[in-house]
């Protein structure tokens, strides 16, 4: 079963995630509640929110789940390479907290195979924004000739 929280419940703990068996592996929780304050009490447990449009949202805590730890990244060779001759070209940047809201609505505009829509709801690009805002969710993004062409976020 899962917990419906209120805005002043906690998370319940993320072993009582359905298992792997269930038509919703990881699936934990679910709230109207996606305040940057749930956000990161969430993140800081394990937990993220997925949802579409027209759902609560739905609280998960997915294992395994890929956590990226900057300090822990190894570059190959090649990449570094790569990027060392992009970087020295002036037609290219890499840039930070340049455009993070439009990074977010071009992750979501961007076609997926075997998905219809995407997670990254109006309410998502809000949440995240006013994380960026308080210095907690940042974007990467890639410029060529003063047009941004790629980027993530996080």
């Amino acid at each position: 079963m899962i917990t419906w929280l209120d805005p002043q419940d906690p998370f319940p703990p993320v072993e009582r995630a359905l298992g792997p068996a269930s038509d919703a592996p990881g699936l934990l929780a679910a709230s109207r509640d996606l305040s940057p304050q749930r956000l990161l009490l969430a993140y800081r447990q394990g937990i993220f929110p997925w949802y579409s449009e027209g759902q609560p949202v739905l609280w998960w805590s997915t294992d395994p789940r890929m956590v990226l730890a900057p300090h822990g990244l190894k570059i190959s060779v090649s990449l570094r390479k790569t990027l060392r001759r992009i970087l020295r070209d002036p037609d290219w940047e890499i840039r930070v907290d340049d455009d993070f809201v439009a990074v977010m609505q071009a992750c979501a505009m961007t076609p997926r195979d075997g998905q219809l829509g995407t997670w990254i709801t109006d309410d998502i690009v809000a949440a995240y924004g006013s994380l960026h805002r308080l210095g907690l969710a940042h974007s990467v993004e890639t410029w060529y000739r003063g047009e941004r062409v790629g980027g993530l976020y996080g």
